[in-house]
């Protein structure tokens, strides 16, 4: 695992539609404001993807830093998760073998664009979402 000196972050393609769609999941539920997001398109997403070894013109992952530490792929999705009210029973897909979900995540994460599509630019939040995006 890798440290990064923000915590709560999310690193996420933000031209993909189901990348865009799952930030905007979280954004709702987070009714605490505790995640902010970050495009990889962007300046400060590219730093981020970089410092984590994630090509930014090619990302296989997302990543959340949480508590100093990077989490990516399946552990990514469900660190999240698990901080959102409600979603804290996500904790327990955890105990499934990390391969196995990592094998899920990643025949998703290949078939992102071909399954849901891709925008031309990346995803413009609302401006309610706009103050918690690090660009």
């Amino acid at each position: 695992m890798s440290r990064w000196p923000d915590d709560d972050v999310i690193l996420y393609d933000g031209v993909c539609v189901f990348c865009s769609r799952w930030i905007r999941f979280i954004a709702k539920r987070d009714v605490a404001a505790r995640f902010r997001f970050t495009p990889i398109q962007s300046a400060y997403g590219t730093r981020l993807a970089q410092a984590f070894g994630i090509d930014p013109d090619d990302p296989d992952t997302n990543a959340v830093v949480h508590g100093g530490i990077a989490y990516f792929k399946s552990d990514a999705a469900l660190t999240v998760l698990s901080h959102l009210p409600g979603w804290g029973w996500t904790r327990a897909l955890f105990m499934m073998p990390k391969p196995l979900r990592n094998a899920v995540y990643t025949v998703a994460a290949r078939n992102r664009y071909r399954i849901f599509g891709k925008y031309d630019a990346c995803f413009v939040p609302d401006v309610a979402m706009r103050a918690r995006v690090l660009e």
